[in-house]
């Protein structure tokens, strides 16, 4: 038995080749998932991270690069759409304004605008009565 070749154990290392690596990297760019990526090289997950580490790290970085150097260049060439994006999602601009629901107090109760429990009830009819009037109006 030792004259005989022995049989390869396993599966045939991968080799990656130029064309695996450029359509690794367009699918990592667009957002295609790793399960799907390996899926469509016909390959292990694992094999996938072993052997494509740098497509799949840094292929969304350089879409992002190429992307927000166009918004950012249309941005200083005056789009007001690309700058108010810009500001929102770099600076931290927004349009909501703040509102503090605290009370003077401390809590979080609401103050009455009018006491009415100390008014007269000649005071109560005038009120309820201008009330009336903008009701009809």
């Amino acid at each position: 038995m030792d004259g005989m070749p022995k049989k390869p154990c396993g599966r045939k290392q991968h080799a990656p080749t130029d064309a695996q690596r450029q359509l690794v990297q367009l699918h990592a760019t667009v957002g295609t998932t790793q399960d799907m990526i390996a899926r469509v090289i016909g390959i292990d997950k694992k094999t996938l991270r072993l052997h494509y580490r740098d497509e799949l790290d840094l292929s969304m970085a350089k879409a992002n690069a190429t992307i927000g150097g166009a918004l950012f260049n249309k941005a200083k060439g005056g789009d007001t759409a690309s700058m108010t994006f810009w500001l929102k999602t770099r600076a931290r601009w927004r349009e909501t304004a703040d509102v503090n629901h605290v009370s003077e107090d401390g809590s979080m109760s609401p103050k009455a605008a009018l006491d009415v429990s100390r008014l007269s009830p000649e005071a109560l009819a005038e009120i309820v009565a201008l009330g009336d009037a903008t009701d009809t109006a």
